[in-house]
């Protein structure tokens, strides 16, 4: 399996078949999110930086926020972007931070909120393989742009609450996310949405990821989370859901969180509240406890 990070209130961790390894470069720092492309990592560390990791596992400040904390990441073809609180899109440019602004004039953005009364935020990003990029705000649907964040338009109904947006790795039109609503599925590039719920014991979800052939998602009974569940399906007509058993738990306490479960090729793993990690090599069909007691997790990553 490629090798896998943790990021945790205590910094990062690598899974390796010897176990997990602390990293001492981000010990001492918080990390809440992860992402990985062509052999380099980044990270968001004490909520306001972003640390690169070059392919010989030395880790660099390249950037930090004055402004916002941030939130996501997502590694592009002409750079990074970062998701923030307050629901801003920002750019990595020469080691320094500009305002994505045309996300700031999306159409219906007066709407966007938050359950508990906070401003919102870009909780995740996401490029498909047709060029198109998706942010998924919490609360405020999934805004996308087909130029390259030049301009924006709102998709899904913002109520559909969502949580994490994903492209297929391999279809280029689709695209999916995790909502309270369940799955939902656009085979599109985000024009159009349906929400598929069949099989699920609840329809609150958290996280999505494609697993080769196979879509896993995490449900649980709501926001403060309980029977908490891993679900797998394959993208076929009148798709069916189906729980997620071998090697895990019935349930789960609390919430599997957005970036919480990763996937790459046939190779998924996901974190717990406790601080344990499952992995499976074969699209999640088979699981196996492959770490457990890590400090408190916000993110994974295949690197």
């Amino acid at each position: 399996m490629t090798n896998l990070l943790i990021g945790t209130s205590a910094g990062v961790y690598e899974l390796t078949g010897d176990g997990p390894t602390p990293d001492p470069a981000l010990r001492s720092r918080g990390v809440t999110a992860l992402a990985a492309a062509d052999g380099v990592a980044w990270a968001i560390a004490d909520r306001r930086s972003i640390a690169r990791r070059e392919s010989d596992g030395t880790w660099t400040d390249v950037a930090r926020s004055d402004e916002f904390d941030l939130v996501c990441l997502l590694p592009m073809p002409d750079g990074l972007l970062a998701g923030t609180d307050e629901a801003h899109l920002l750019r990595v440019d020469d080691h320094t931070l500009g305002r994505v602004a045309p996300f700031d004039a999306v159409e219906g953005r007066d709407a966007w909120y938050t359950p508990w009364g906070g401003p919102p935020a870009v909780r995740s990003i996401a490029r498909d393989l047709g060029g198109r990029i998706h942010a998924n705000v919490h609360v405020g649907g999934i805004p996308r742009s087909l130029d390259g964040g030049g301009s924006w338009e709102p998709t899904i109904d913002i109520d559909a609450d969502v949580h994490q947006v994903v492209a297929h790795p391999s279809e280029p039109d689709v695209v999916l996310a995790a909502g309270a609503v369940g799955l939902a599925v656009s085979e599109d590039g985000g024009a159009s949405w349906r929400i598929e719920q069949q099989g699920l014991h609840a329809t609150y979800a958290r996280a999505v990821v494609v697993a080769s052939g196979h879509v896993l998602l995490t449900v649980s009974n709501g926001p403060r989370g309980g029977r908490a569940a891993v679900y797998r399906t394959t993208l076929e007509p009148n798709l069916h859901l189906e729980k997620c058993t071998d090697g895990l738990p019935e349930w789960f306490d609390g919430n599997i969180d957005s970036g919480w479960l990763v996937a790459r090729g046939s190779a998924a793993a996901f974190g717990t509240a406790d601080g344990d990690i499952f992995t499976s090599g074969d699209q999640g069909e088979h699981w196996r406890g492959a770490a457990q007691g890590l400090p408190s997790i916000s993110t994974l990553c295949f690197a």
